[in-house]
């Protein structure tokens, strides 16, 4: 049974050989490793026959990225012959021909070549040979990156460019990657990173630029590592120029307040460093300069009509500027708020002006009601008229002649002389004319012609 087995593996070896497929004899479960300094990486190797039925000789040897080949181990099933350089380097590990590689460094990347004769035990001198390469890196890991910036003071927007370099004193392959504000950066127009992202160059620098920026640094053996925090000023503004108040009512450009009050505008805008403010009065295609800062104090009783004002913002580093223009409007809104008065007085120029006009519109009104109607007059006219003829109803005339008799009064009137006779009825028409005035008094008695008999009857 033993000899028919033999047989057999025979006969596989010779039409592998013939048909110039891999035997797989020996296997190596991974041909590249990923070895950390100071550690020591295993080239592992599994040998699929029989080492009792088979003679062994095989080699290993170490390329270097810069070309040079060195034979490092030369081994048989039964003895090794290890290069002595790498003698307390290296360990061969028999009977599975893998290679132990203690405390690796920089030297030691490169390609590792197995060389391996199989010779089989059956008198025919069939030999089999066998190649595998396996790849080492050998990564250090990252220590703290630390970060620069060119030029280091603060920049202009628009104006100047920023050089970042990130660096690492210890690290092999390793990634950068910058962040501002915690979050990372991505392609822009204005961004240009390095091959290995290790530098940033923008360019111009604008005023979303500013911020706190870091760099990470990182590689197949190491986690991330951060950088220190770096602030990157950035001069810009004025934007978003705006006037507020919190008084009165805004119609788009137009601020209108109750009379009496006094009203504060704030003007702000977006700039570094802050920007100075200057506050401007338009009238007539004049304009004059009312006060500096960004508050201005406003009384509206000293306004005579609508006015017009100018907020200006000027940057002193950027040497920009920028306005906003607004009307102010002067009318009793009815809105019930508190107003802030002329230095606490109680009492409002303008009120003082209305309450004087009322006073002399009603005495121009009494005395030219006086001048007309003559009140007293009339008054005294109807207080001294008889009772009798006060209440006694109205005639027409002549009803009866017996209410002829009683006492006339004959008066002139200026312009009529001929003594015109008016009885007590008329008078009572004629007491509204001014100059009239009683001559003589007369007393008529008038007898009926038949006195005896009326009073008979």
């Amino acid at each position: 049974m033993e000899a028919r087995g033999r047989t057999a593996l025979y006969v596989c070896c010779v039409l592998f050989t013939l048909t110039d497929v891999s035997s797989e004899f020996i296997h190596v479960p991974s041909s590249i490793h990923h070895g950390i300094e100071g550690k020591s990486v295993l080239l592992s190797v599994e040998t699929r026959f029989p080492l009792d039925d088979v003679e062994i000789q095989g080699t290993w040897s170490h390329t270097r990225p810069s070309g040079i080949r060195t034979t490092l181990v030369t081994f048989t099933k039964e003895t090794t012959i290890t290069d002595m350089m790498y003698r307390n380097h290296l360990f061969f590990r028999e009977p599975n021909v893998s290679l132990l590689i203690r405390k690796v460094n920089q030297d030691d990347e490169g390609d590792y070549h197995l060389n391996l004769n199989i010779a089989f035990h059956n008198g025919t001198g069939l030999v089999i040979k066998e190649e595998r390469t396996v790849h080492v890196t050998v990564d250090v890991p990252v220590s703290t990156p630390v970060i620069e910036k060119s030029p280091s003071y603060a920049v202009v927007e628009d104006k100047a460019n920023v050089t970042w370099t990130c660096s690492v004193e210890r690290g092999t392959r390793v990634v950068f990657q910058w962040l501002r504000d915690n979050v990372a950066l991505g392609l822009s127009d204005r961004y240009l990173f390095s091959q290995d992202n290790s530098t940033l160059l923008i360019s111009p620098v604008r005023k979303e630029d500013k911020g706190t920026y870091h760099c990470l640094a990182s590689n197949a053996v190491s986690q991330e590592r951060h950088s220190r925090a770096a602030e990157l000023n950035v001069y810009y503004g004025p934007y978003n120029l705006e006037v507020n108040s919190d008084q009165g009512l805004r119609t788009g450009e137009v601020f209108t307040i109750n009379p009496g009050e006094l009203v504060f505008f704030d003007c702000l805008a977006d700039s570094n460093p802050p920007n100075s403010y200057v506050w401007i009065s338009k009238s007539r295609n004049a304009t004059q300069v009312i006060t500096e800062g960004p508050r201005l104090e406003v009384r509206s009783y000293r306004l005579a009509q609508a006015e017009e004002y100018l907020c200006r913002a000027f940057n002193n580093v950027t040497q920009k500027q920028n306005e906003a223009q607004f009307t102010l409007v002067v009318a009793s809104l009815g809105t019930g708020k508190e107003k802030h008065s002329q230095d606490g007085s109680p009492v409002t120029p303008l009120a003082a002006i209305t309450v004087c006009s009322l006073f002399v519109i009603g005495c121009m009104l009494l005395f030219f009601l006086r001048r007309t109607c003559h009140p007293k007059r009339v008054l005294m006219s109807i207080y001294n008229r008889p009772l009798s003829e006060q209440k006694r109803p109205h005639r027409s005339g002549h009803e009866d002649a017996t209410e002829d008799f009683g006492i006339y009064e004959f008066v002139s009137i200026p312009g009529k002389m001929e003594s015109a006779q008016v009885s007590c009825r008329s008078l009572a028409h004629l007491e509204s004319v001014q100059d009239m005035h009683t001559t003589i008094y007369d007393v008529i008695r008038h007898v009926p012609e038949t006195p005896s008999h009326s009073l008979l009857e």
